[in-house]
């Protein structure tokens, strides 16, 4: 980086840190203004300015507000206490953000339910919070109906629209309650560190947890969010993301809220209408995720790849393999990628758009931001700790574990940990007597690495890298190495158990082109260029398609648990003969052998 760049990026992150410092500051110093009391203001404030729409409906500032205040009211009337969980399961549209505001006026709390759960993981998301009652989208009565089994005392169920069930509409239930502020004798005494919503985790490898999301959080990421893009009110902001997680249903309509902005919404992602939509609506900003951005990129160019007005895009996990693609095909300005936990304390951006970085934390200043990386033993899955018990902080290049101090000073309640609404979930993210005994930090779960300029890089998830040869092998390093081959469209790769081997054998899993024949030998030479030998993926698997999240993050632990066992797997299999070191068809006989350790690998 030469000294023009560096003082550039210094002036970044400086008039960034600044406009933070001075939205998010007051946050915290005004205890008992919660979310309501912030919505009811930007009602006065930006009155009857466009403040949430989609094709069907839209809501100004003033719209919001007075619907939040019918939910209020109804909470109010239907025994919803201090505290008392409403889960809510409906699909994306300014309604969604009026109920969970309005609830939370009165001290309910929402539970972000994800619309594509059924069954027992969806059963299991309404028990983990203790819902008293759920409030369902008519299109979605059949997935909720499907977790009834495992729901041994049922919610009050209320539903939202036209069907064919005798349970209460709760549309028509509003129409009896007054949608002025509520009165004082209306009101319950509320602080920012009361409950506001649960937002679960992905679920990539195991059931949903959820994460307590406190009134300081909410205004937090909203304000922070907005100082970081600079949004005005003349930014119109595009949300295509699951409103049920933050960056769709927090970060986006922040942004729009808290500037006098409006945020168009979309009720699903779609890769083929994003940019069609972002021109319609002359939207000025959108939100990502990694993924999401991977699937635009793969659409065929089209004329309105340029013609938009977007001056900047934030989100995260934007993979280097598709950084520069996405940025230089769609001529993004600005592409502010930033790293968070949402339920916990460690934040970051990368404000001048450095390509692959997560964020940054200048020298300068890193006292003031208590988050480390420390050395991570990717065998045991565990940090590492020296003679005395203590762990030492990562060289600069080297991977570790990331971490966040755990602050327990009412002047600074964004280095506290919610936690979960699980108290066992919220133990194992907490790692003690660190770096001086009494000390507690938030793990992360994500092995990083930092340069010497305070860029920080994702490496991969805690439990995605494992050991093969004696060597760490990094999930996100052969996926990036596979996804960039022709005719690949889709790619996941983990490690699974070969019996009398220690560590993990990489495996991936392929979705490629069906126009298209695979190349093996091509394929190989590819990898030989960009991996090292031990991490090459000892098997392959050829899918139709990958499972993931709403958020677009990878299903894995199917994928895991059926290994390599043909008997089990009805995809393609192939595995690397290690003699040619060609890829070789795998049947049951071979993979018979190399379970019984007959066949070397």
């Amino acid at each position: 980086m030469g000294v023009f760049e560096r003082i550039g990026s210094e002036l970044t992150f400086l008039r960034g840190l600044v406009r933070t410092l001075r939205r998010t500051m007051p946050v915290a110093r005004n205890k008992t203004h919660t979310l309501g009391d912030l919505i009811e203001e930007l009602a006065v404030r930006f009155g009857d300015r466009l403040a949430l729409t989609d094709d069907t409906e839209s809501l100004t500032y003033v719209g919001l507000n007075a619907r939040a205040n019918l939910y209020a009211r109804w909470a109010l009337h239907h025994g919803i206490r201090k505290g008392d969980v409403v889960a809510l399961l409906m699909p994306n549209r300014p309604e969604y953000l009026a109920i969970w505001i309005g609830i939370a006026k009165v001290g309910g709390v929402t539970a972000l339910i994800n619309t594509s759960l059924t069954g027992a993981s969806l059963a299991h998301s309404i028990r983990i919070v203790g819902a008293k009652a759920i409030i369902v989208a008519a299109p979605l009565l059949e997935r909720y109906e499907s977790a009834a089994p495992g729901l041994v005392d049922p919610p009050a169920v209320l539903v939202h629209g036209a069907s064919p069930t005798a349970h209460p509409r709760i549309d028509h239930l509003l129409d009896s309650y007054a949608s002025h502020n509520l009165s004082q004798a209306e009101r319950v005494p509320l602080t920012i560190n009361d409950r506001c919503i649960f937002v679960y985790t992905s679920g990539t490898t195991g059931m949903p947890k959820a994460a307590n999301i406190n009134h300081y959080r909410v205004q937090l990421i909203m304000h922070g969010f907005a100082a970081v893009t600079n949004a005005t009110a003349s930014d119109r902001i595009y949300d295509s993301l699951p409103m049920y997680h933050t960056n769709g249903g927090v970060i986006a309509p922040g942004i729009a809220l808290m500037s006098g902005g409006t945020c168009v919404i979309r009720d699903r992602f779609s890769a083929r209408e994003f940019w069609p939509d972002i021109v319609r609506h002359e939207c000025t900003m959108f939100v990502y995720i990694g993924e999401l951005c991977r699937y635009i990129l793969d659409t065929p160019p089209s004329p309105v790849d340029r013609t938009h007005r977007v001056r900047l895009c934030v989100g995260n996990g934007l993979r280097p393999d598709v950084w520069r693609p996405f940025r230089d095909r769609f001529g993004l300005k600005q592409i502010i990628e930033f790293y968070a936990a949402t339920e916990g304390n460690c934040s970051m951006f990368n404000l001048d758009s450095k390509p692959e970085a997560v964020g940054r934390v200048p020298r300068w200043i890193a006292s003031r931001f208590p988050i480390r990386i420390v050395d991570f033993d990717i065998a045991t899955e565990q940090v590492v700790r020296g003679p005395d018990g203590l762990c030492r902080e990562t060289p600069n290049g080297m991977p570790g574990e990331l971490i966040g101090e755990i602050l327990d000073d009412p002047a600074k309640p964004g280095n506290r940990f919610e936690g979960y609404s699980d108290q066992s979930a919220s133990d194992a993210k907490i790692l003690r007597d660190v770096f001086r005994k009494g000390d507690v930090w938030f793990r992360t779960g994500d092995l990083m690495r930092k340069d010497n300029q305070g860029y920080f890089y994702f490496v991969d998830r805690i439990g995605d890298t494992f050991r093969w040869k004696g060597e760490n092998v990094a999930t996100s390093e052969v996926m990036e190495a596979i996804a960039v081959f022709p005719s690949v469209k889709d790619v996941s790769v983990y490690g699974v158990k070969v019996p009398g081997r220690d560590g993990r054998a990489g495996m991936a899993s392929l979705v490629v082109d069906p126009s298209a024949s695979f190349d093996f030998a091509a394929f190989q030479a590819h990898l030989k260029q960009r991996l090292p030998d031990y991490a090459t993926p000892v098997f392959l698997r050829f899918a139709d398609h990958l499972d993931v999240t709403g958020t677009f993050k990878q299903r894995k632990i199917d994928l895991v648990r059926e290994g390599f066992d043909p008997c089990v797997v009805g995809d393609p299999l192939y595995y690397l003969e290690p003699d040619s070191k060609s890829f070789q068809p795998l049947d049951i006989e071979q993979a018979g052998r190399i379970s019984a350790g007959t066949m070397r690998l």
